[in-house]
């Protein structure tokens, strides 16, 4: 269904603007180390990524002939505000599209780089790539926040806790 899809994308940009709003303005460009990204880069990339991917989705292929992925690994310094402006924007484009669809568009086919996909293939794609690079932007906020950190999924220690009462599970039917 087209709402699971909705409820986990949610999911995940809650949990990587919680770990955003953690890390200072400073960090959020900080590269750890040769040829790695910033948050600020992952930031970019995701949203590159969205507004590519679901701008006239159902219409055209996912990868735009105006899209300079390249461009997004390049390192740019960011101001909290811009960092903000770039997420939303990526955010913004998807959930307008996704409110678009119906759960009959599944089967429809898509193009992404020439190669056809089912909507539901397109969608689990997509969800497995937001996945992994909020991972990514959560694991450098951790890093770079230190020992000061709020836990933007289950804390340490508290699983027993957290399943009497288990807030971030999808909401029953």
């Amino acid at each position: 269904m087209i709402k699971d899809f909705v409820d986990e994308y949610e999911r995940y940009r809650i949990i990587g603007q919680k770990a955003i709003d953690q890390v200072s303005d400073e960090d959020l460009n900080h590269v750890i180390g040769h040829d790695n990204n910033s948050i600020a880069v992952i930031v970019r990339h995701i949203s590159g990524n969205l507004v590519s991917r679901f701008t006239d989705f159902l219409q055209s292929d996912g990868e735009k002939s105006w899209r300079d992925r390249d461009s997004e690994f390049e390192y740019v310094r960011y101001s909290r505000d811009e960092l903000h402006q770039i997420w939303d924007k990526g955010w913004g484009v998807l959930n307008v599209q996704l409110s678009k669809l119906s759960d009959a568009d599944l089967q429809r086919t898509i193009f992404i780089r020439g190669q056809e996909f089912t909507v539901h293939e397109a969608l689990t794609r997509s969800l497995a790539h937001i996945a992994y690079h909020i991972g990514q932007i959560v694991l450098l906020a951790r890093i770079l926040k230190g020992g000061d950190w709020a836990w933007v999924s289950i804390p340490r220690g508290k699983s027993q806790e957290y399943n009497q009462n288990p807030t971030n599970e999808k909401k029953p039917q």
